[in-house]
């Protein structure tokens, strides 16, 4: 599945792993994914009428997402390792944020990350997408819109995934926060699918 994932799809994964992160939350929801979706202004589905008819964009989904979960974790049972660290060296004396930013001042960005063991490609795209140790994992439902999205490939039968595969998969699954977000915008889903339909049609041809 994941190797049918164009370049664009896997940074729409990617940047709603990034959005979930920026805004405290965990796990990756459909809402982070509608997020990233609406993030790149010139993907077919940030352009798309029955969208931006509605005022729908990343700013307007952004502040959604905050005024309905808010910006702490939405799971209590995910716990950032760090905290711990954080607060056990803040008990001696140590600030660990004012270390790491020495650290990086002197030796550059990213100089305490470890190098990541070889692992096959397959392998490699799975702990991207889902999340492994140290990174925010997928949840049920959103790892069901991805899922979805192949499907919904299949019927159109094309042999890739592209982001619009991923908000039809969205829609499909239905129950989402994200597809709350423009369920309480009134959005017109059957013109929506055509319109993300015509735009992957075209991209095929």
């Amino acid at each position: 599945m994941f190797e049918r994932f164009t370049h664009a799809a896997r940074e729409v994964v990617v940047r709603a792993k990034t959005e979930a992160r920026d805004l405290g939350q965990t796990p990756v929801d459909t809402e982070h994914v509608l997020l990233a979706l609406l993030a790149d202004p010139a993907g077919s589905v940030a352009s798309a009428p029955a969208l931006r008819g509605k005022g729908i964009d990343a700013r307007f989904v952004r502040s959604e997402i905050v005024r309905r979960a808010g910006t702490r974790s939405t799971d209590p049972g995910v716990v950032d390792p760090d905290d711990a660290d954080r607060e056990a060296l803040r008990a001696i004396g140590i600030d660990l944020d004012a270390v790491r930013r020495a650290i990086e001042e002197n030796f550059g960005p990213g100089a305490l990350n470890l190098p990541r063991p070889a692992q096959s490609k397959r392998k490699g795209l799975m702990r991207r997408f889902y999340g492994g140790s140290g990174h925010s994992p997928f949840s049920d439902r959103n790892k069901k819109v991805l899922e979805l999205s192949l499907r919904e490939a299949l019927r159109l039968k094309h042999n890739f995934i592209a982001p619009e595969h991923i908000m039809l998969g969205l829609l499909r699954e239905g129950r989402g926060l994200g597809a709350q977000i423009l369920a309480d915008r009134e959005v017109d889903v059957d013109a929506l699918r055509a319109e993300l339909t015509r735009a992957l049609n075209t991209e095929a041809a």
